[in-house]
């Protein structure tokens, strides 16, 4: 149950009569709403308030169905199907209009800037975000009220708002004299009831509210609908119980509330912790056993250059691309990194020990750049394509064309963007069959495809920012690329951790199978 679910069963179980036991000894609510009328006709009689043009009320008859009595025309009709639950036998039901006067306001003409900054308190729906309103957002002049429909409602009145969709029945009690726009309506003349207990009540009606909106991309309901609104009417020491009772609770769905949105937070992340410590525990040697019949990553990095010399006799590389450096670990336990007969130690760039058969190496050593077979189309040029082949950016396929560049799998790496430090998406992706590239998506190519299905998931279980130049526009050029430390399996256990991470990264994704 989500607080907010929490929160509506309170205040159902309030109207209902549910909240706090009733107490026979409290004036019944029948009592109570013959007060209310003798009231209503005092006021009416001092011109203090409108006569209803049709005023009722509401009974049960013998036979145990409600009725309403239309006092004017002396017009009885049964109302069972407007009566949603039954109440304790002191309580009654009661519409608004027999309650309370009511009123709506309005806003002064925009184009008289005198009309506005002045100090009359003026509530407008955004202002109803809690029980008592003691600012408001804007203020209207004594000009502004004279020239408007605005009305000066008296502390104590309770506000309902009638427009902006998900608004509509929002509620507020003016701690002072506020006047209101036209999307409020203003409940008034009466202090013989616990505003706090009607508050309550119609937003337990809320959903009753929103039912009747009508209009189109702006919902609203009339004062009509409000009028008309039935309420569970308690005996008044019942009515204050109830709210003391609801005020008492509120604090803790509040923190019931702001666990459940820790808690829901905390379920988001786990699952991309979860994936991300998979990972980790996969290029540190921790997600499957090694096996000595694998052999070492020594024997792979001396079938990685002797593929890439045949290639390079074949015409199909550059002299550049045979370039490689050996990372090795001296007998004083420290890293050391050999680029011809230049020797450096790179122990700070070790983030954690090896199995003994891997090895550390450059991600250049392992695969081998083809960035410039990318042609960049531009958004026209591409509009006058046929959309038949995928056409990759730094994000994946931003688009289909009728041509391709590349017909074999090759690992696509994002070359700028802001994903490259956010990581919203993957930066790391294996392109298939016939694809375009553009110029914001490194391709490159490797001499067997398990390798360069281990090396997507590796670039996509790293940060990459220490490789990446600029924050406005985050960029990472083949240089750094090529520099990123690899650990290195032999090929089999590439095979075997690549096959797990798929079960395992399976699993997770399927819903109900991860925390």
């Amino acid at each position: 149950m989500t607080a907010d679910q929490l929160r509506k069963s309170i205040l159902q179980q309030a109207i209902q009569g549910k909240l706090v036991p009733q107490d026979p000894k409290d004036e019944p609510a029948s009592v109570l709403l013959e007060r209310i009328r003798e009231e209503k006709a005092r006021l009416i009689k001092e011109k203090k308030a409108k006569r209803e043009k049709n005023p009722s009320m509401i009974f049960r008859g013998e036979d145990n169905s409600y009725y309403e009595e239309f006092t004017a025309t002396g017009e009885v009709r049964c109302i069972d199907d407007e009566i949603p639950f039954d109440i304790p036998d002191s309580w009654r039901w009661a519409k608004i209009k027999m309650l309370y006067q009511t009123s709506s306001g309005g806003t002064p003409d925009r184009g008289h800037p005198e009309y506005y900054g002045g100090d009359i308190l003026w509530v407008k729906v955004g202002d109803l975000v809690s029980m008592y309103i003691d600012v408001t957002e804007e203020t209207i002049s004594k000009r502004g009220l004279e020239c408007s429909s605005a009305k000066v409602f008296p502390q104590g009145t309770i506000l309902v708002a009638m427009y902006c969709n998900d608004a509509i029945g929002r509620a507020g009690i003016i701690s002072k004299p506020m006047a209101t726009n036209q999307a409020i309506c203003g409940l008034y003349a009466n202090e013989l009831l616990s505003a706090g207990y009607i508050y309550y009540a119609i937003l337990a009606n809320n959903d009753v509210l929103q039912e009747q909106s009508a209009g189109g991309a702006q919902k609203n309901i009339n004062q009509k609908i409000i009028n008309d609104l039935l309420l569970p009417l308690p005996p008044l020491a019942e009515q204050e119980r109830i709210v003391a009772k609801i005020e008492e609770l509120m604090p803790w769905v509040e923190q019931y509330g702001k666990a459940q949105s820790e808690l829901d937070q905390l379920n988001s992340t786990i699952p991309g912790r979860l994936r991300k410590s998979v990972l980790q525990y996969a290029i540190e040697g921790k997600l499957v056993p090694q096996q000595a019949e694998d052999g070492s990553a020594e024997e792979l990095l001396a079938e990685i250059q002797a593929e890439k010399q045949r290639l390079y006799a074949a015409g199909k590389l550059k002299k550049k691309d045979l370039a490689h450096s050996t990372i090795f670990r001296a007998e004083d336990g420290m890293y050391y990194e050999q680029m011809g007969k230049t020797i450096t130690c790179i122990d700070e760039e070790i983030p954690f020990d090896l199995p003994e058969s891997w090895r550390w190496v450059r991600f250049g050593h392992v695969s081998y750049n083809r960035d410039a077979e990318r042609i960049p189309l531009s958004v026209s040029e591409r509009s006058m394509l046929s959309k038949v082949y995928d056409y990759y950016g730094a994000s994946g396929v931003i688009d289909r064309v009728d041509r391709y560049l590349f017909d074999k799998p090759l690992l696509l790496i994002g070359e700028d963007g802001a994903n490259l430090l956010s990581r919203s998406t993957p930066i790391a992706f294996i392109a298939q069959g016939k694809f375009w590239v553009n110029n914001h998506a490194h391709v490159l190519d490797f001499v067997n495809d398990i390798v360069m299905q281990y090396a997507c998931l590796f670039i996509n279980s790293i940060s990459l920012a220490k490789y990446v130049t600029g924050t406005a526009q985050p960029k990472m050029n083949q240089a750094k690329m090529n520099s990123i430390l690899v650990p290195l399996p032999p090929l089999a256990e590439q095979q075997r951790i690549v096959s797990k991470l798929e079960e395992v990264l399976g699993v997770m994704n399927r819903p109900g199978e991860h925390p």
